[in-house]
């Protein structure tokens, strides 16, 4: 403990944290991006309305029939919708909706509500003017993920590195060297900084006194993301797990590692080949639908494509809630797969959400013949710790 003479002076710091998620959209203005980062509640709202709407599978609004199915049964348009989307379109709480909707003085006044949030959309360049979503929306959803997820995941000030501990589990940096110019400020090794300035005798510790942790350099590495977009990922699953994506892409490319994706439901439906564009992944995280049925198989025979034959570190995430459905024999074909993969030098990890006991016994056969670790997740909150504590135990 430091007290009285012998407290230290920081003498001077930067910022803590650099940030190397880079945005560059190519449709979305730079006053949206401060109106984000300023906390602009409206613009803000519109990003996590449009988010909600591609979670729940809607390509478009459609603000007649959305207030028809209030009005008729509003259990079913909850079920059709969820709770956010019906807050946020009409600004009202959805238990407030559902005590007063069979007044005919309320039931036009939330009309109006969403209609006028519908063009307020419109006006905004977010959604085009059959009301269908505009590339311009899908950007500006984009921002919203990216900054909700940034505050979770980025330490705060120069302490950030015991809350990273904290959050991931992956094990600490015991080695440590003197700081040398280019060596980033997230990997000073704060508390050994300041013994060694006390041992000296200083009462401030500068550049000479800093030490940095020493991190075991494996080479870069190759991530490819494999979301399963089936129909029962909708809504809050398929949001955790984009926001686990957009997680994973922002410490790996920081790291210099590449991320590649693949989304996959009863086909192979998007694909990425690892790259350092964040912008890129991020916009396609976040445009991810889903629906119909899961084909493991498929992702697999892509995955392999995806990686270079270069002698590097090449892990594949696969994250799914079923395991698997499609084809004659789809276990038998997936395993099958998961091993010619890792002929091929790819290491494989799943996150299975809330997997049955069938499903479990074929993710514990597919990690291990991939080399990979299984996670099964029960909490939602979860689903991005765990999948930066699977990088990181291969990066």
């Amino acid at each position: 403990m430091i007290t009285g003479s012998e407290r230290l002076e920081v003498k001077q710091f930067s910022s803590a944290e650099e940030i190397s998620g880079k945005l560059a959209f190519q449709q979305l203005e730079d006053k949206f991006m401060h109106s984000v980062l300023e906390n602009d509640k409206k613009v803000i709202d519109s990003g996590k309305l449009i988010s909600d709407a591609i979670n729940q599978g809607m390509s478009s609004f459609s603000p007649d029939l959305m207030f028809e199915q209030l009005v008729k049964n509003y259990t079913i348009a909850k079920q059709i919708y969820g709770e956010s989307i019906i807050r946020l379109v009409s600004g009202y709480e959805p238990d407030y909706i559902k005590k007063n909707i069979g007044i005919p003085e309320f039931q036009k006044e939330l009309k109006e509500k969403i209609q006028q949030k519908i063009e307020e959309l419109k006006e905004m360049g977010f959604l085009h003017k059959d009301n269908s979503l505009a590339e311009k929306g899908i950007e500006l959803a984009s921002l919203v993920l990216y900054f909700e997820e940034l505050d979770k995941i980025v330490p705060k000030g120069i302490i950030g590195g015991k809350i990273s501990k904290k959050l991931f589990v992956y094990g600490e940096k015991e080695n440590s060297r003197m700081y040398k110019k280019g060596d980033r400020y997230r990997d000073i090794a704060l508390k050994k900084s300041v013994k060694l300035a006390i041992r000296r005798g200083h009462n401030y510790f500068g550049n000479k006194d800093l030490q940095v942790y020493e991190k075991q350099s494996k080479g870069q590495t190759y991530i490819v993301y494999a979301l399963d977009a089936s129909g029962s990922m909708k809504g809050r699953k398929i949001e955790a797990c984009k926001k686990a994506g957009i997680a994973l892409a922002y410490k790996a490319i920081n790291e210099k590692d590449k991320v590649g994706l693949i989304v996959f439901g009863s086909e192979v439906k998007e694909v990425i080949e690892p790259t350092s564009d964040f912008t890129r992944l991020i916009k396609e995280i976040t445009r991810i639908r889903a629906s119909k049925e899961t084909d493991i198989v498929s992702t697999l025979q892509k995955a392999i494509e995806l990686f270079p034959s270069a002698n590097i570190t090449k892990h594949l995430i696969l994250i799914t809630d079923a395991l698997p459905t499609k084809g004659d024999e789809p276990e038998k074909s997936t395993l099958e797969e998961a091993s010619i993969a890792r002929s091929k030098g790819i290491t494989i990890s799943l996150i299975g959400i809330n997997l049955d006991e069938k499903g479990k016994k074929i993710a514990e056969k597919i990690v291990e013949i991939g080399e990979g670790r299984l996670y099964v997740v029960r909490n939602l909150e979860n689903v991005d710790k765990i999948v930066l504590e699977d990088y990181y135990s291969v990066s």
